[in-house]
C-alpha cells in the first residue's frame, strides 16, 4: 500500500489528496463537469471512485474542465480520500469499471500544496485538422475535423504570431459577468504534420470558453485565403466578439498537456493563482 499523504488543503485530517492523471475520447460525453441528466467525465470517474473505494460521495478538481465533445490525453486531477482507501491498484481497479473511453493513466499520493487547478502553470491543447481531399482518417475521424477546401498551413502560422503574449482575448471568448478575459498565450503554433494533417498547438496560462476553437478557426479563415494574416490580430485589437469567427467543432481539440511547478512551487503557485481567480474583476 503506498504510503498515505496529509495535506492542508484536505477538507479534514486524515485524508490524502491524491493527482489523478487521465486520458478520454470526449465524443459520447457532455464535456467534463458533472451535470444532472447528463453523462459526462467527472461524473463517471467519480461515480468509478465511490464504487471501488465504496465512499457515498467525492468529488475531483479538474486541471480544465473540457466541453462536449472534447478529448483530452493529459488531463489531471485531484481528490482527497480518506487514508484507510488502498491505494495499490486502484488505478487498475477503477479501469476495470469504467467505460473504455475513459483510461485512468496514473494514481499517486500528490505533493504537498498540490491542486490540479489552481497549481497549474499552463494548459496545452492541439487542433488538428484535416484538408485532404478524402476528409479525415477515418481511424481519426473523432479527433480530427475535415476540412473541405485546402488550407495554406504556413500563412495560419504567420498570421498567429503577433496573437502570442498577454492580451483581451473578449474577441475569442464567451463573455460571463465579472470574468475577466485577459489570457497569456504561451504558444500558438500552427504546422502541417508528415500525415498531411494541419496542427494547431495553443498554450496558455488559462482559457475562456471556446477560445482555442475561435482562435483557430481565425487562423483558418487566412489558410482559406479568405482573410489577410494581419485580420486575426485587427479581430483581437477590437475585443468584441466577431460573428466573422468561426467557432470550429469541438471534436478536433485534445487537451494534451497541464504543466506544474516543481514542486517547491506548488503551494505558492496555487495560493497566487486562486488569488486571481476569486477576484470580483479577475475571476473565471
Amino acid at each position: 500500500m503506498a504510503q498515505a499523504t496529509r495535506h492542508a488543503d484536505a477538507d479534514d485530517d486524515g485524508l490524502q489528496r491524491l493527482r489523478i492523471d487521465l486520458a478520454y475520447d470526449g465524443t459520447q460525453f457532455a464535456g467534463w463537469a458533472r451535470q444532472p441528466g447528463q453523462r459526462t467525465v467527472q461524473g463517471e470517474v467519480e461515480d468509478a471512485l465511490m464504487r471501488v473505494a465504496r465512499l457515498p460521495a467525492v468529488r475531483l478538481t479538474v486541471a480544465g474542465r473540457t466541453d462536449a465533445g472534447v478529448h483530452a490525453v493529459g488531463q489531471v486531477a485531484h481528490v482527497d480520500l480518506p487514508a484507510e482507501v488502498p491505494l495499490g491498484g486502484l488505478a487498475r481497479r477503477l479501469n476495470g469499471v469504467l467505460d473504455r473511453a475513459i483510461r485512468i493513466t496514473g494514481i499517486a499520493p500528490a505533493p504537498p500544496g498540490f491542486d490540479a487547478r489552481f497549481s497549474a502553470l499552463s494548459r496545452r491543447y492541439a487542433y488538428r485538422i484535416s484538408d485532404a481531399p478524402y476528409g479525415a482518417d477515418p481511424l481519426r475521424r473523432h479527433d480530427t475535423l475535415a476540412w473541405p477546401r485546402p488550407l495554406d498551413a504556413d500563412a495560419m502560422r504567420r498570421a498567429a504570431l503577433p496573437l502570442l503574449g498577454e492580451h483581451d482575448f473578449a474577441a475569442f471568448c464567451r463573455r460571463r459577468e465579472g470574468a475577466t478575459t485577459i489570457r497569456t498565450l504561451l504558444r500558438l503554433d500552427v504546422a502541417r504534420q508528415p500525415d498531411g494533417v494541419i496542427v494547431a498547438d495553443v498554450e496558455a496560462d488559462a482559457f475562456c470558453h471556446s477560445m482555442v476553437r475561435a482562435l483557430v478557426g481565425a487562423l483558418v479563415a487566412v489558410g482559406e485565403g479568405r482573410r489577410s494574416t494581419d485580420w486575426p490580430a485587427e479581430v483581437m485589437a477590437r475585443a468584441v466578439r466577431d460573428p466573422a469567427v468561426t467557432v470550429l467543432p469541438p471534436y478536433g481539440l485534445t487537451l494534451v498537456e497541464v504543466r506544474y511547478p516543481p514542486e517547491a512551487g506548488l503551494a505558492a503557485r496555487a495560493e497566487v493563482t486562486r488569488a486571481v481567480r476569486t477576484s470580483p474583476t479577475l475571476s473565471g
